[in-house]
């Protein structure tokens, strides 16, 4: 029973998970010998119920439940604000738990199997092992549309600092941020123990004289990606429900929407005003929210055009989001982030 190239006997015996037996999560009929018989009632991704896990992992599955992996809440935090109380109904209905919700992960996704995404699936992580991690077969998929591309150089200009000097994701995004800390949490803005550069790289530590006076007269208005983001990353446009979107590589610095006392990257966020369109959501309020975001590049240098050179930023004006290069029809909260030369 054990010739299929998905498991085999080394496996078996090495591995706690397989001490109950295949049947264990997978159910199923152990003592039948023809194939559909024994294959009947099989579950073919078990972690899809955390219950499965959680026989054994009570603790991290617990805490797991309320994770934004699991939740994805940070995708419906984002937009509800452009909706009316009735169309977020809508949009829960029709739109999150049928599209936005089939992208949360379950234990098995990270640890065994990777996740489908799009529809498409890459298989068994390595040969039906059980491993604690391989950010390429796990943060990489599911992040592979802008963070991994933009860490590892794939989608063009340099790859971040930390990933050439031998650094993973978890070497910053440590266990209890993956799996979650227990507390609901609407998007990762509201998680207060989230990497932050600071944490280990402390301003006067290792600074040169110019670098040490950059840092304090700019620590409390810029943010440290404004600076040390290397090249252009990746920007989504024309957004619509079941058509995709269009990228672009982009670089933009503006007024932090979040946080109007400071200045940040800015990513485009592919929400156009007909992107729910198709729901039957035409956006009540879709002015209320800007079309660009602040955002963490995954490409950092220790020197980039604006570490060199303060011409860069207070004479050329470099990359400055400004009214000339915002989205056509774009959200009218878009002006609140733009540079304003008179600042």
């Amino acid at each position: 029973m054990y010739r299929a190239f998905l498991v085999d006997k080394d496996i078996i015996k090495n591995d706690i998970h397989f001490s109950e037996g295949c049947t264990s999560c997978h159910k199923g009929n152990p003592k039948a010998w023809d194939r559909k018989i024994a294959h009947k009632g099989l579950v073919s991704r078990p972690s899809k119920s955390l219950s499965t896990c959680e026989t054994c992992h009570e603790d991290v599955v617990k805490k797991f439940k309320n994770s934004l992996h699991f939740t994805t809440a940070g995708q419906r935090e984002g937009v509800k604000g452009r909706f009316s109380a009735q169309e977020l109904k809508v949009f829960d209905n029709k739109v999150f738990e049928a599209s936005c919700r089939s992208c949360h992960a379950s234990c098995g996704d990270c640890h065994v199997s990777s996740p489908p995404i799009g529809g498409v699936k890459m298989g068994l992580i390595k040969g039906h092992r059980f491993v604690k991690r391989d950010e390429g077969k796990t943060c990489g998929l599911c992040h592979g549309g802008r963070v991994y591309p933009e860490f590892t150089g794939e989608y063009g200009g340099s790859a971040d600092i930390h990933y050439q000097k031998g650094m993973i994701c978890v070497d910053c995004h440590k266990k209890n941020e993956l799996h979650g800390d227990g507390v609901l949490y609407k998007s990762m803005k509201e998680i207060k123990d989230r990497p932050r550069c600071i944490n280990c790289h402390k301003i006067g530590e290792n600074d040169s004289e110019k670098a040490m006076e950059a840092h304090m007269m700019h620590k409390d208005t810029l943010s440290c990606y404004a600076c040390h983001s290397s090249s252009p990353y990746r920007n989504c446009y024309n957004c619509h429900l079941g058509k995709g979107a269009e990228s672009k590589p982009g670089f933009f610095l503006g007024v932090n929407p979040r946080d109007k006392k400071t200045f940040t990257t800015l990513r485009l966020i592919p929400t156009v005003r007909k992107t729910f369109k198709s729901a039957g959501i035409e956006m009540e309020h879709y002015d209320r929210l800007p079309n660009y975001w602040d955002t963490a590049p995954h490409n950092i240098r220790k020197r980039t055009d604006r570490t060199r050179s303060c011409d860069a930023c207070h004479k050329e004006r470099r990359d400055y989001l400004t009214s000339d290069i915002i989205i056509k029809d774009g959200s009218k909260a878009n002006v609140e982030i733009i540079f304003k030369k008179n600042k």
